[in-house]
């Protein structure tokens, strides 16, 4: 009896697949990162290069963001099996994701008010020398781009099984039944703690390319005022970057459904039938790859909810689900 019991338990660890990687991708990037900082603020204070101490103090501010990304991995990894958390500390990412898209928000913020600041009080500009600093900035963001690139993102479908526990109230003709499938898919939607840090360092490339586009235009022509131009639409593009992970993020943290109600969809699809009729159903975001399911059938041929729980095993990305069985009737 307690072998049997034993063998329905599970955990509920809803990591994503590349949890840990993704981890020492990430510190990896915050030490390239703050390797150039540090030397960027040395070489502007030794050499009396307020470009190269300004760009220094800038890779910092997305140095620390990184570091909200890099915490969460951590935490979540280091407390997955803590049962304070219900459901796991998978959309732990999300939310380190979404305090990443507030001061991405910031930064484009500040870099839109520098640049009107810039266009109504124009500075001299050493055009050598500030061509010198954005090509080693965007040289140092491409090499993270690269670390940080979410090249599994789609090739995950692995299935292994838990099941969990199967229960009836007689009393009210329900039937429960309860699954931790332990399916990787990202069709819950990706790591979102990666594309964070992934958006802060293409946000800090995308503003190296335009400096550079504007500062040898201004070189070869005269126009200055490009600079800041530039710079007001490198900080409206990155606040659209930031307006998308915000949207994402919060979504996953709301437990809307994921993929707009697709994985839904298929539910139903895979339980209703002429006897069949789906209730009540709640999909809701676990973690990178993992989502979860609470369905309600009513039915007028009662079955154990573990045949609908096989049913949905043909569906990927659903590691967590509990079936309630209502007979008609």
């Amino acid at each position: 009896m307690a072998n049997g019991i034993d063998g329905l338990k599970h955990d509920h660890v809803f990591l994503g697949a590349d949890h840990e990687r993704n981890e020492r991708k990430v510190w990896l990037v915050i030490v390239l990162t703050a390797t150039m900082m540090v030397a960027e603020i040395v070489a502007g204070s030794v050499f009396g290069s307020m470009a190269l101490t300004a760009d220094g103090w800038h890779m910092s501010t997305h140095a620390g963001a990184m570091l909200i990304s890099a915490l969460a991995y951590m935490y979540a990894r280091r407390n997955a099996k803590n049962p304070r958390y219900s459901f796991g500390t998978g959309k732990l990412g999300d939310l380190a994701g979404f305090a990443s898209a507030v001061v991405l928000a910031l930064v484009a913020l500040f870099i839109a008010w520098e640049s009107f600041v810039r266009l109504a009080n124009p500075v001299a500009i050493d055009f050598d020398q500030a061509i010198l600093v954005a090509v080693i900035g965007l040289a140092v963001n491409l090499l993270s781009a690269w670390l940080l690139r979410d090249d599994h993102a789609h090739h995950h479908g692995g299935h292994h099984g838990h099941h969990g526990h199967h229960g009836s109230h007689a009393h009210a003709g329900h039937h429960g039944d309860h699954a931790h499938s332990g399916s990787h898919s990202h069709s819950g939607g990706g790591d979102n703690n990666l594309r964070a840090a992934y958006l802060h360092v293409l946000a800090d490339a995308l503003t190296s390319v335009l400096a550079i586009a504007a500062l040898i235009l201004g070189r070869l022509y005269g126009w200055s005022a490009l600079d800041p131009i530039m710079g007001i639409v490198g900080g409206v593009v990155i606040a659209r970057w930031s307006w998308g992970l915000v949207r994402s993020t919060s979504r996953v943290l709301l437990d809307a459904q994921p993929d707009d109600g697709a994985l839904a969809g298929r539910i139903r699809k895979v339980i209703e039938t002429s006897d069949d009729t789906v209730m009540d159903l709640h999909v809701w975001q676990l973690g990178p790859g993992h989502n979860a399911a609470i369905v309600s059938v009513a039915t007028t041929v009662p079955r154990a909810p573990s045949s609908y729980k096989e049913k949905l095993k043909a569906i990927p990305g659903l590691s967590h689900v509990t079936v309630e069985v209502t007979a008609l009737g």
